[in-house]
């Protein structure tokens, strides 16, 4: 199993795609400026969208790929987007409304469209493409209802992505038990913007250096959503308070592999 990183910045600068992983060459996980590096082959490929919630930077990929694709997918099945039934109803109410942009839930044609929206819940489990991968979907605690994943290797073993999300006890209760391989998580914003991070339900170090109390030490540690020019700082602020723990910072283009 391969975790393809698209994006995994906080935001926008030059080098820096916001967040979007391609698992394998079919399922996208959120769909943020990322998606935007891959060729129209592999855009054609993506057959399932999972969607963590309906923050622009995390979205935006998918009207975009919906209009590149679509005549290259006339015969086949509508793209599959994944997500909580809130982010769906902002996409409908807000993206896919004749206004912002075309609503490609009815385009190229009511009866086969390209997109088709599909409600998940927390605590589901999802089977996706032709491999049968395993996604169930986590708690999340954000500004918005929003969602992690844990997907599924042959192994057995987990590949764990958090979402955007603040302190969240709901995820540590629902990883218990569980082989996690690696856990990307995010920390959008340096401990000089705590309250910024604390209101937008986002870590900053201290937040995330007491959540990762509660992982196992053999599970690797990924950090995502860092915000453009905040890496170093934030790196060695961890450093700091986590000296014993390995961390390591995404970087878009880098693959991951879990067998």
């Amino acid at each position: 199993m391969n975790i393809r990183i698209l994006g995994c910045s906080g935001s926008i600068a030059q080098g820096c795609r916001t967040t979007s992983f391609l698992l394998d060459d079919d399922v996208l996980i959120d769909a943020g400026t990322g998606v935007g590096d891959l060729t129209l082959d592999e855009l054609a490929r993506i057959d399932h969208i999972l969607l963590s919630h309906s923050h622009l930077d995390h979205v935006l990929g998918v009207p975009l790929l919906a209009d590149s694709v679509m005549r290259r997918r006339h015969d086949r099945a509508p793209i599959q987007v994944h997500a909580l039934p809130e982010t769906l109803q902002v996409l409908r109410e807000h993206l896919f409304n004749d206004r912002l942009w075309p609503d490609f839930t009815r385009l190229p044609n009511p009866r086969r469209p390209v997109l088709a929206l599909r409600e998940f819940q927390h605590g589901d489990s999802l089977e996706l493409g032709a491999a049968r991968r395993r996604v169930d979907i986590l708690p999340a605690a954000h500004a918005v209802p929003a969602c992690g994943f844990a997907v599924t290797a042959p192994s057995g073993r987990q590949w764990v992505y958090t979402g955007d999300t603040g302190p969240n006890p709901a995820l540590w209760s629902a990883l218990a038990g569980r082989d996690v391989a690696q856990l990307v998580i995010e920390v959008a914003f340096a401990e000089s913007e705590r309250a910024i991070a604390a209101d937008s339900r986002h870590h900053c170090p201290s937040s995330l250096a007491e959540e990762l109390k509660r992982l196992p030490e053999l599970a690797d540690v990924l950090l995502t959503h860092i915000k453009p020019g905040e890496l170093d700082t934030i790196v060695a602020d961890l450093a700091q308070r986590l000296p014993d723990r390995r961390l390591q910072t995404l970087s878009a283009g880098q693959v991951l592999h879990l067998a």
